[in-house]
């Protein structure tokens, strides 16, 4: 047996299972400021200046600059050990960072002198925003390899982070639904963002100490890879992404599902709910109405298959669910009769719709095991970094974890600008839909293809990617033996020196 309470035989050591749930809220504690961020185009149109394209451009540019620091970023974090641990000062930094530097975005920006030094004074804020998103979003990647390696535990973390976003972004919507009613959309009252930092700021500030808690007692060098000190170095980057071809098509299958998760703007669904449906105030409800179903599926994808038979079988199982269920709601929104959504709890309903029935069963069913696909990505990473420490001897999860957040980023970082051209194809080139834009059916097939159309593109480049991931439930065993074995070398080296 282990020396621990968290260590068993064979190489695994496990936690209790509150710690992977407070551990997961440290990726609710960034995504809570993505959701924030998911409007600032129109914060962008309305009070920096630029122009709808300007703006989508703005925002892929900040995206690829995320990326960028993602690599460095990794490398301080390999080269970390100090008494805080490897991962929690990056977290307790990069939440500091974010509440000042969105602070200094939405208070400071609209009393510079307008022109190019509000432009300039933005973007300078958004780079240093971005750096600090990057320390507290390596962590949640990185850690998992110290969290557990135990194969009926690791796929839940991703239970616990699908939960948490669904309630995250569903209430989310709910609640900026409601500020967007008070304050007469998003381009009118500067209060809106206001209102809306102070919150964020303050929820992510308590999701990150809580996170900070969970991992503190994993947070420590016994269970860093091998235990032995190995160097690292930038060329370490090159070599992996050559050679590991397990983060190469998880790598593929992840980033071209967030482009189309992220095209996925403000804008699309002010577009599907506001325009199309004729009611904005319905994205709340609707989003409040189906993140319960989406639970069971998540719990069916990721509490079931993935601790069963594998995170990749996870992955394979929900792609071709997710698939199918994108399909067939592009059919219903471009067939069916949008105007008649409506659900209990809004004003004028006297009854449920074919419509509404269909989509609610769809948003569902499609939505649990897309979120399946989303969320496992992160311990699957951490598989990744297990079998590049097997494969090299080399223990570097933030080398890993970058080195996947950067190419993820990159691509994904497409998404607002490829929304920003759809719409300017269709005449709004100046400002962006808002909840009072006229109804065409030009911004319905936009509005379509950037909710549906891009996510099919990224689940099918799931299913062949995972046609070469190396990594099955078999191999995992092989992986964790060898990296216990070398650990158990170096003490036996150690006693006898």
């Amino acid at each position: 047996m282990g020396n621990s309470k968290y260590d068993r035989e064979g190489g695994i050591h496990r936690v209790p299972i509150w710690r992977i749930g407070g551990f997961a809220l440290n990726n609710t504690a960034t995504n809570i400021w993505l959701l924030l961020m998911s409007f600032i185009a129109y914060y962008i149109n309305g009070w920096v200046g630029l122009g709808v394209v300007l703006a989508g451009s703005f925002s892929m540019i900040m995206r690829i600059w995320d990326g960028v620091t993602d690599p460095f970023v990794g490398y301080l974090l390999d080269k970390t050990n100090g008494r805080l641990g490897k991962n929690r000062p990056f977290m307790v930094i990069g939440n500091i960072v974010l509440a000042f530097c969105a602070f200094l975005m939405i208070f400071v920006t609209p009393v510079i002198p307008a022109g190019a030094l509000r432009v300039g004074w933005f973007i300078a804020v958004n780079c240093i925003y971005y750096l600090g998103y990057t320390c507290q979003c390596v962590v949640t990647k990185a850690a998992q390899t110290c969290l557990t390696n135990d194969p009926k535990q690791r796929p839940l973390f991703s239970v616990f982070d699908a939960i948490y976003n669904l309630i995250l972004f569903s209430g989310g919507q709910m609640f900026i639904a409601g500020l967007a009613k008070k304050y007469g959309g998003f381009t009118k009252d500067i209060m809106l963002y206001k209102e809306l930092w102070m919150i964020v700021a303050s929820v992510s500030a308590v999701f990150t100490v809580i996170a900070v808690i969970s991992i503190w007692p994993k947070d420590q060098e016994k269970y860093y890879g091998t235990g032995q000190a190995i160097r690292v170095t930038f060329r370490d980057y090159f070599e992996t992404i050559r050679h590991n071809r397990a983060i190469q098509m998880l790598v593929l299958a992840a980033s071209t599902d967030k482009l189309g998760a992220s095209a996925k703007t403000a804008a699309v669904t002010t577009i599907m709910f506001g325009v199309v449906a004729g009611n904005y105030a319905l994205s709340g409800t609707f989003s409040l109405y189906t993140a319960i179903g989406n639970i069971i599926f998540i719990f069916l994808g990721l509490g079931y298959i993935a601790t069963k038979f594998g995170q990749r079988r996870a992955m394979v199982t929900s792609s071709w669910l997710a698939l199918f269920g994108n399909i067939a709601l592009i059919a219903l929104w471009m067939l069916g009769d949008p105007r008649t959504l409506n659900l209990p709890g809004n004003k004028g309903f006297v009854g449920f719709s074919f419509f509404t029935v269909a989509l609610l069963v769809l948003t569902i069913f499609t939505g649990g095991f897309q979120n399946v696909a989303g969320s496992i990505v992160i311990p699957m990473t951490a598989d990744c970094a297990d079998f590049e420490t097997y494969r090299t001897g080399k223990y570097v999860p933030g080398l890993m974890g970058t080195l996947f957040s950067f190419v993820d980023k990159l691509v994904s970082s497409f998404a607002p600008f490829i929304a920003s051209i759809c719409l300017a194809s269709i005449g709004f080139k100046d400002v962006m839909p808002d909840v009072d834009t006229p109804y065409s059916l030009k911004l319905k097939v936009v509005g379509v293809f950037l909710m549906y159309g891009l996510i099919v593109f990224g689940l099918i480049c799931n299913l062949i990617a995972m046609k070469f991931y190396p990594l099955t439930a078999e191999k995992m065993e092989e992986v964790r033996r060898q990296i216990a074995q070398i650990k158990e070398e170096k003490k036996t080296v150690q006693a006898g020196s």
